[in-house]
C-alpha cells in the first residue's frame, strides 16, 4: 500500500508582527498619548481589558488599525498587579492583624522587567521597525527599548490578542 505524505508548511504559516519592549514607570494612557506623539499614530483604549488566568490578571490594551499601511499596532501592559482580601492571621498576640496578599502577573514571564509590549502587526514585510525604535527611545520618560525575537518565547499565544 502506498504511503501519502501531506506538508503543510505554507498552511500554518506564522503570523508576521514585529514585538518592541518599553521599559518605563509611567502610566499606560501616558505611554499611549506620547508614542501617539512620537511616532504619528493613534492609539486609543479598548473597552475590555486582556483577561488571562481565569480573571486572576488582566492587561491594559490600546490599539490602532493603520487602514493605509494595513497595519494593526497594540501597546499592551506586561504587569498586572492584583490585591487579595485581606486574611486573618491565626497568632497568640495581643492584636488581631490582617495581611493583604499581592500578587504581581506578567503577561510575558520571560521580561518581567518589561511594563509594556508594542505589537505590530503587518502582512507585508515591515522594514520600520528602527526608525520605530528610535524614536521610542527619543522619548525622555522611557528608560530603554529594545526588539523582542518573537521566535525565542515560550509563551507567544499570550499575544493573541484577537
Amino acid at each position: 500500500m502506498a504511503v501519502h505524505k501531506l506538508v503543510l508548511d505554507d498552511v500554518f504559516e506564522e503570523a508576521l508582527y514585529t514585538l518592541i519592549a518599553i521599559h518605563c514607570t509611567i502610566e499606560d494612557y501616558r505611554l499611549a498619548y506620547l508614542l501617539n506623539k512620537h511616532l504619528g499614530i493613534s492609539l486609543v483604549r479598548k473597552s475590555l481589558d486582556l483577561d488571562y488566568n481565569k480573571d486572576k490578571s488582566t492587561y491594559s490594551i490600546f490599539e490602532w488599525e493603520d487602514d493605509k499601511q494595513l497595519t494593526t499596532w497594540s501597546l499592551v501592559s506586561n504587569i498586572c498587579i492584583t490585591h487579595e482580601a485581606p486574611q486573618q492571621v491565626n497568632q497568640q498576640s495581643l492584636f488581631n492583624t490582617q495581611e493583604q496578599i499581592t500578587k504581581i502577573f506578567n503577561l510575558i514571564p520571560e521580561y518581567k522587567d518589561v511594563n509594556y509590549f508594542l505589537k505590530i502587526d503587518n502582512d507585508n514585510n515591515f522594514s520600520k521597525e528602527a526608525y520605530i525604535l528610535s524614536n521610542i527611545l527619543n522619548i525622555p520618560q522611557v528608560v530603554t527599548a529594545f526588539s523582542v525575537d518573537v521566535n525565542q518565547l515560550k509563551s507567544k499565544d499570550n499575544l493573541i490578542f484577537n
